[in-house]
């Protein structure tokens, strides 16, 4: 971790930043030019109502953009959140989270949720403290100018999965749900996935339905059996099955595909395309 840049929120007390390692590629370093793209992906005049989780996309913005800014325009996002992430980068460890400092942004810095950190890893000791797993990773980075513009207010928890075990991504929804229900104040999961990579987009959109149709049913084992027959590479499957677990635990009632689309929908290449999926549980 890079501790050139820290940030004081106790007296003598340094906390580590998580300097950007994205912006300007997946999404705009500038300022101005971020916020007229996010203003422009988070459709206006809309009702946005509360929700226990969702899972959007994590591709540059020309592409999957328009998906993430559909999900998060129908939802409030309260002050706290937890986001989950695939590891793409393989580095770190398996279960890696953050429990302290803050991760910069062109739009400012977003803190870590240091209390719901401690809560969750008292509750699943499994998590590791671990930075690494987090320098380069983008997932998480290009939801919370999306969160930001939502909520200015916004603290988070990041966690990045590098294991595809059911049995141990279960059990850590489990342990979400418990700690969740234990805390005053509502905190929204946020699983980033992007959906089948790199097959043509008949294929693409076949496989992910079948995937998004387990989302819609809550069926966190549904969607990870048929990822694994299917051969979907879904890349998040692992934080959306946490997700789903968490929240189907903590009432959700219902699942909703808010929008689809690949990335052939933008470039008109529809022999090689990523799937892109917005889905909201409530």
């Amino acid at each position: 971790m890079n501790l050139g840049t820290t940030i004081s929120s106790k007296p003598h007390v340094n906390l580590p930043i998580r300097h950007p390692a994205v912006a300007g590629r997946f999404y705009p370093q500038d300022q101005e030019t971020l916020l007229d793209e996010l203003k422009a992906f988070l459709p206006g005049g809309g009702t946005s109502t509360p929700a226990l989780g969702c899972v959007a996309p994590h591709a540059g913005y020309i592409y999957s953009g328009a998906v993430a800014g559909a999900v998060y325009g129908t939802i409030e996002v309260p002050r706290r959140c937890l986001v989950l992430c695939p590891n793409h980068t393989g580095k770190g460890r398996p279960l890696a989270i953050m429990s302290e400092g803050a991760w910069e942004t062109p739009l400012g810095p977003v803190p870590i949720d240091a209390p719901l950190a401690g809560a969750l890893r008292k509750q699943f000791p499994q998590l590791t403290e671990d930075s690494e797993a987090h320098r380069n990773e983008h997932a998480i980075e290009v939801q919370l100018p999306f969160l930001l513009q939502k909520n200015p207010q916004v603290r988070f928890v990041p966690i990045a999965l590098g294991t595809g075990q059911f049995e141990v991504l279960e059990q850590l929804g489990n342990a979400v749900a418990d700690v969740l229900k234990s805390q005053a104040e509502r905190v929204l999961i946020v699983a980033s996935s992007d959906m089948n990579h790199y097959e043509d987009d008949r294929i693409t959109r076949e496989k992910d339905h079948k995937a998004i149709e387990q989302m819609l049913k809550m069926d966190a084992r549904g969607l990870f059996e048929v990822v694994m027959r299917e051969q979907i590479s879904m890349c998040g499957f692992g934080p959306t099955v946490v997700m789903l677990t968490a929240t189907k635990r903590l009432g959700a009632r219902s699942a909703e595909l808010i929008k689809y689309a690949t990335s052939g929908d933008v470039s008109g290449d529809r022999e090689t395309v990523v799937g892109y999926a917005g889905v909201v549980t409530r």
